[in-house]
């Protein structure tokens, strides 16, 4: 009877000790997993990544030239959604003009309500030249007027990315 007794406090011990270890971790994690499991992520996951700010971001595409790339992931806002699918977003990264971010393989699309919302997203960034077709593209997909449609006239130097992974923050 007593060798119950005595295996009983030892495990009820060793429970409470691993239950207590979990709290920890979970406390000391808390402050960077609590923005993460408030996100819904779409396409690929990434995690323990280094996440650098979108002022951050623009930095480093004005060091970049046409043909440059760097796999990055970074946090901002969006600013614009394609409205027929989901299929392209843009967020200010601090430049002039933002970054234009498309999903890698076409693989998955974001929500067309997340225009303001928070996102961190994971990938390639490279600067590109965007012709005028498809500048126009774009712009109708946005839903811009007609007359905004027609005044891109040039191709533009553009910050792209190629995303394999966004969290949208809910």
């Amino acid at each position: 009877m007593r060798k119950i007794f005595t295996t009983a406090v030892l495990a009820l011990a060793l429970v409470a000790c691993k239950q207590e270890t979990t709290t920890k971790t979970v406390a000391e994690t808390e402050s960077n997993e609590v923005e993460l499991t408030k996100m819904k992520l779409y396409g690929e996951d990434f995690k323990n990544q280094a996440m650098l700010t979108s002022f951050e971001l623009g930095d480093i595409y004005s060091n970049l030239k046409a043909g440059d790339t760097i796999n990055v992931s970074f946090k901002s806002s969006v600013e614009e959604v394609c409205q027929e699918k989901g299929c392209w977003m843009q967020v200010d990264v601090g430049a002039v003009d933002p970054v234009m971010i498309k999903f890698k393989d076409y693989a998955f699309f974001v929500p067309k309500d997340i225009k303001d919302k928070s996102v961190m997203v994971h990938g390639v960034a490279y600067v590109s030249e965007t012709p005028v077709e498809e500048q126009q593209h774009y712009a109708k997909d946005a839903g811009k007027s007609q007359e905004e449609i027609d005044a891109i006239k040039t191709p533009k130097r553009s910050f792209s990315f190629l995303a394999s992974g966004v969290k949208v923050a809910q």
